[in-house]
């Protein structure tokens, strides 16, 4: 009652309750293997070793390599790693593409770029010239858009 009359002043009853907090709080034994150990100095060490140990790094087991036979490219398979892409080559890899997954941010899906394709293959072909040429993506091209949609009857 009196610290609830005084408020949060430096009276009795607050030390008072301060004093048994820390009182319940201190540590005074650890046993450690069974045996006890007493001091502030001691335990301290005690818990200080315990969690040093316990969190010591270890040298990870890492999956090794050595001996095992990776497939090669020959030198023309690689020589076509870095020619430039050809009609062809794009327009199988646009076909390949389910029509109607996963629409871009302007809504513009697989299909309609399949049902365009006369139109639309020499603004593609730019496209990859360009990213051939300096290997960078136009700008723009790597945004996201989320759209957060309330989940309401009517939004």
């Amino acid at each position: 009652m009196n610290w609830l009359q005084e408020g949060d002043v430096n009276s009795k009853f607050f030390h008072g309750v301060m004093s048994n907090r820390r009182c319940r709080n201190t540590v005074n034994l650890v046993n450690v293997d069974g045996i006890n150990i007493e001091g502030v100095q001691n335990i301290r060490t005690a818990v200080y070793d315990h969690f040093s140990h316990h969190f010591k790094s270890i040298g990870p087991s890492r999956p090794q390599v050595t001996g095992l036979e990776f497939r090669k490219l020959t030198w023309g398979a690689a020589g076509n790693l870095i020619k430039p892409f050809c009609l062809e080559e794009v327009r199988r890899a646009v076909w390949d593409c389910d029509n109607y997954k996963s629409p871009g941010p302007d809504g513009v899906t697989f299909g309609f770029i399949k049902d365009f394709w006369e139109l639309l293959k020499d603004d593609f072909m730019r496209f990859f010239v360009e990213f051939h040429r300096n290997g960078k993506l136009s700008k723009g091209v790597n945004s996201t858009f989320i759209a957060l949609i309330p989940k309401v009857r009517s939004p």
